[in-house]
């Protein structure tokens, strides 16, 4: 499950924020200013920060410019109703992935953070070579005997998974909680669909995927000698 570590000093507004993104599968810690909220992500290691920047302590700038230092990796949105031209530019300049004017939709937060966290994996510059296969998150492709398919996001999260552990079984519900947030009947239908789609796009013979009932799944590669 994806972390968000929510840094505003708007307590009321943050709380109904925190529980509207969690009923979209995510976890997310509270921080009621920058001090708490630096001290948190050295405890917590998030994978995405949502930071308001007027906050007693430390405003958000201060705290996005010292996560910058030790850490380039992390995703950083600025929440903030400082909409000058200068703050934006400053936002960007301290390498904050978006700077989301105040008031907002919910909706809108969520489409942004979904799409985000969707794109990461296509970030990673991986090959992983199954059998004769080339399997490539970066470009979401599965090559074999010369010829490529294109998989959707979802596709590209579960064979990565897959991939990072072959020859082992994978929970369902590490597959669901990872790719969909979690593990509700409907995301399980959904997982059973896309492992069909992912096997028709596996068409080199020595690869399989093996459905281990009420376990997972175990992704093998026949060795030719």
């Amino acid at each position: 499950m994806k972390k968000i570590l929510l840094v505003d000093d708007d307590l009321k507004n943050s709380m109904l924020l925190k529980r509207f993104i969690e009923t979209e599968g995510y976890e997310v810690t509270y921080a009621p200013n920058g001090r708490v909220g630096l001290e948190l992500y050295r405890d917590i290691h998030p994978d995405l920060i949502l930071l308001d920047i007027n906050m007693p302590e430390m405003n958000g700038f201060e705290v996005a410019q010292t996560i910058r230092e030790i850490d380039r990796r992390v995703i950083i949105f600025f929440l903030t109703d400082r909409t000058d031209k200068v703050d934006r530019l400053y936002g960007f300049k301290l390498k904050g992935n978006d700077y989301i004017p105040k008031p907002f939709y919910p909706e809108e937060l969520i489409a942004k953070i979904n799409e985000r966290f969707e794109s990461d994996i296509t970030a990673q510059d991986i090959d992983y070579q199954l059998g004769a296969t080339s399997f490539r998150p970066n470009l979401a492709s599965l090559t074999y005997n010369g010829e490529t398919h294109s998989l959707s996001v979802r596709q590209t999260e579960i064979l990565a998974i897959l991939a990072q552990n072959v020859g082992k079984v994978v929970d369902r519900d590490t597959i669901l909680n990872s790719v969909w947030g979690d593990s509700s009947y409907a995301n399980s239908l959904a997982l059973n669909v896309q492992i069909t789609y992912i096997r028709k796009l596996l068409t080199d013979p020595t690869i399989t995927i093996t459905s281990l009932k009420k376990r997972g799944y175990v992704l093998s590669v026949e060795k030719i000698f």
